[in-house]
């Protein structure tokens, strides 16, 4: 079966398009040969700066006939519904066939579609693929594009190889047609090189000095970078983002390690990385971790000497145990590691010298971008941090919520707060305050201006330079982290104060702004901050109330006064800003207290819907139940995220178990029948379906009916005997011994008594946070409850027996809701 190259040569393609360009061509081309029918046995695809190529092998020559038939209308259907048959299979009335059927006579349709050559297949499919081509950007070019209808491509498109079998297959589009002759090289190729057939397309360009994987490429630089730099004694930091661009810059790679001046090491390791990166594509290179023998040796340099490597300035202390090395570059795997003088560009030339003129020139440079950030380094030195943080109230940071400035003032405060209230234990309350006052300064650096990557980090050197508490400055720098799932999570406790008040505070003060994330929609990245949140309380096993938290971010949201945005200095009037965040104006209707408080709880509530949401997405990959999280989550009152995470995973563990299914059965079989008995309108006196757990939060009650006879609070039935106990709001469960007046069923006693002493022995539990021991009282009401089941008719015609059964039911539901709503388990 025959095999099919295609190549569509350009000017030079952006290295960050190659990939995905790589799979729209493939994807195209399926597409289109699918719709004729064709399918190819596997396909490859290739991209380099100056080509995007395809070879699809083992298609067929040609496709095969096909017949085909439809039945259309009744003979003596109206003359519209023929024409419109007609249309459809593109025939005309004199080819139909009238054939007799059960039904009546009816029109049919023989298609018969002729086989095609692969080759005319493919001629249509090129020109097609070219001009629906998804460029992020493309442009038109020549005079063709003086019209709309150009073609358009992401450089100038200058050559088709198109080759069936060896064959071209003839095809125009834009005015460039197709045949076998492409090009090698731009320096080190001259000439026209004839491609014979796929099975040659690599290995011609290779004798052109082009490599057409991206893959070899990508090895060729990585191994040629790590060979370069162990001859001259040094260790290559690894970049896979920077390994791909330098294989997408270059067709023949050509690794060389260079040098720069050892001044420039005066500034942070970070700043010269992302310089090197960002403007040079650049690779780094450090200096091997010092072994026991020769601690303290210098490292040798590229010459034969030696070089002394100068240390960048370092924090100290993040907590007792712990250095604070800013950002240690990764190598090789190896941590530790200390940036040298060294880096290693990638050259798409093999030079005569060597690449000695190449290295003098990209050395120059390097030069002048690293001489701008020592530049930007000084100067933000000499202004410092107090300074650069005045200059935070003319940055707006949200028009709903004031200047950044006012955002440091709320997230200096709950950082206080969260260390005075012991929710952040190990931390000074003063250090985390002044931490928070500086986090943001940074942001108005000229550093940070020119790499906005670089925020936070370079606060942190800037603080640790100017004398700064160790503890400070490294707050400073990491209090943005975690940012990723992938992330480390910050330990250092003022490190933690910090970024969780800063978390906390943009999540509540979106939500009450009601900002809040709308489908994939989350331009303030809440959904990001709240995962973060998450990873900080339950990593660091810190009690938070997410409420409490959230009421006293909002309780100092009012901003201060800044021109042209109508703010008003008062801090008595947060009603006013909440009028403002909820897109009223001055003295719009909120005129008491209540409302504040009353703001704030909705604003807990849907946070904390918001935050269980997150919870699932991340317990889901810890292989944690999320209908779990929603039983307890539904139970109400539980905003404490690691309470609330060990109460599920109890939950979970005893659901694996034998007694949490058998449990879970008998919970549904006895919410059935009280669901059943309600729908009726009528529950015998002392049953009721108000569900109040033990933690104050009613869930919505059922409707009773008319005949319901029990009072709520008292307990007491219309006719004045004390009722049978049917949930906590009645605390009659709380008693030893479920009252009868009658001889019960044995099972019937049982589960009496076994529910006498599960349900405050849950309830026990649960308030002391011995969650598996709670799980463990619900344990024991296995036996009981499948005994019940077995042997007691509920809905006896005794109606003071179906009044007890039914409440020992309503017993066994609110038992398994001292911990968790057993309804939302799926089961």
């Amino acid at each position: 079966m025959p095999d099919f190259l295609l190549e569509l040569r350009s000017e030079e393609i952006p290295a960050r398009m190659q990939a995905k360009a790589r799979s729209n061509l493939e994807k195209l081309f399926t597409e289109r040969l699918a719709e004729a029918g064709v399918n190819a046995a596997s396909i490859e695809t290739y991209a380099t700066p100056r080509r995007l190529a395809l070879i699809a092998r083992g298609l067929p020559a040609e496709t095969e006939a096909k017949r085909e038939e439809r039945r259309g209308p009744r003979e003596d259907a109206p003359d519209k519904a023929v024409e419109g048959f007609l249309r459809g299979a593109g025939l005309s009335r004199d080819q139909l066939e009238v054939r007799e059927e059960k039904k009546g006579r009816f029109y049919f349709a023989v298609i018969e579609t002729p086989g095609r050559k692969t080759a005319d297949i493919l001629a249509d499919a090129i020109p097609a693929i070219v001009r629906a081509f998804p460029w992020p950007k493309s442009m038109r070019w020549g005079e063709a594009s003086r019209t709309m209808d150009a073609l358009r491509w992401v450089r100038p498109l200058q050559g088709i190889v198109a080759l069936l079998d060896g064959a071209v297959v003839p095809c125009e589009v834009g005015g460039i047609t197709s045949g076998r002759a492409t090009v090698g090289h731009r320096f080190m190729s001259e000439g026209e090189v004839q491609i014979a057939s796929a099975d040659d397309y690599a290995d011609k360009l290779r004798a052109a000095r082009v490599i057409v994987d991206a893959a070899e490429r990508q090895a060729i630089i990585l191994e040629g970078a790590k060979a370069a730099c162990a001859n001259a004694g040094l260790t290559l930091i690894e970049d896979e983002g920077l390994l791909a661009e330098n294989a997408g810059l270059t067709e023949w790679p050509v690794p060389l390690l260079g040098r720069f001046d050892e001044a420039f090491l005066e500034v942070p390791p970070e700043v010269i990385q992302l310089a090197m990166k960002t403007h040079q594509k650049y690779f780094s290179v450090a200096a091997p971790p010092p072994t026991p023998a020769d601690a303290g040796a210098t490292s040798p340099g590229a010459g034969g000497g030696s070089e002394a490597v100068p240390s960048a300035p370092a924090f100290a202390g993040e907590a007792a145990e712990r250095s604070h090395e800013p950002a240690p570059a990764k190598a090789g795997g190896g941590g530790g590691l200390s940036l040298t003088n060294a880096f290693v560009c990638t050259a798409n030339i093999e030079a005569a010298d060597g690449g000695a003129q190449i290295m003098e020139g990209n050395r120059k440079v390097l030069a002048a971008r690293l001489s701008d950030a020592r530049f930007f380094w000084e100067q933000d030195l000499k202004t410092g941090l107090d300074a650069m943080a005045e200059k935070l109230g003319e940055i707006v940071f949200h028009e709903k919520l004031g200047t950044i400035a006012d955002k440091v003032e709320r997230v200096a405060k709950l950082a206080r707060w969260l260390v005075e209230e012991g929710i952040v234990p190990g931390a000074d309350a003063d250090e985390a305050e002044r931490a928070a006052r500086l986090a943001k300064a940074d942001l108005v650096s000229q550093m940070v201006y020119e790499f906005p990557e670089l925020q936070g980090i370079m606060g942190g050197y800037y603080a640790a330079q100017a004398g700064e508490d160790p503890e400070v400055a490294a707050a400073i720098r990491d209090h943005y982290k975690p940012v990723g799932q992938n992330d480390d999570v910050p330990t250092a406790p003022v490190t933690v104060a910090v970024s969780l008040a800063d978390k906390l505070d943009t999540l509540a003060s979106f939500f009450a702004a009601t900002e809040q994330p709308t489908g994939s929609r989350d331009p303030q990245a809440l959904r990001r901050s709240a995962l973060s949140s998450i990873r900080l309380l339950t990593d660091g096993v810190m009690r938070l109330s997410l409420a409490q938290a959230t009421e006293r971010i909002l309780l100092s949201s009012v901003p201060r006064k800044r021109e042209g945005y109508g703010f008003e200095v008062d801090t008595e009037m947060y009603l006013q800003f909440v009028v403002l965040m909820s897109g009223g104006g001055f003295g719009a209707g909120i005129d008491n207290k209540a409302a504040v408080q009353l703001h704030a709880n909705q604003v807990s509530q849907e946070l904390l819907a918001f935050f269980a949401d997150r919870l699932k997405v991340q317990q889901r990959e810890a292989g944690v139940r999320h209908d779990l999280i929603d039983a307890v989550f539904a139970l109400g009152g539980e905003d404490d995220i690691v309470r609330l995470l060990a109460r599920v995973k109890a939950l979970q563990a005893f659901m694996e178990g034998p007694d949490g299914p058998a449990l879970l059965t008998g919970y549904k079989r006895a919410n059935n029948i009280l669901k059943a008995e309600a729908k009726k309108g009528y529950l015998p006196p002392g049953v009721t379906l108000d569900v109040i757990p033990a933690n104050g939060h009613p869930s919505k009650p059922a409707s009773m009916g008319p005949k319901a006879g029990t009072h709520a609070v008292t307990g007491e039935v219309e006719d004045g005997r004390q009722g049978n106990g049917v949930g906590p709001n009645l605390r009659q469960d709380d008693r030893l011994g479920h009252r009868f007046g009658y001889t019960p069923e044995p099972a019937e006693a049982a589960l009496a008594e076994a529910l006498d002493q599960a349900i405050p022995a849950a309830r026990t539990a649960v308030a002391e946070e011995r969650f598996a021991d709670a799980m463990s009282a619900l344990a024991g009401l296995r036996a009981p409850v499948d005994a019940f089941f077995d042997a007691v008719t509920v809905n006896d015609d005794d109606a003071e027996k179906r009044a007890n059964r039914l409440g020992l039911l309503a017993r066994l539901r609110d038992a398994a809701h001292e911990v968790a709503d057993f309804s939302k388990i799926e089961g």
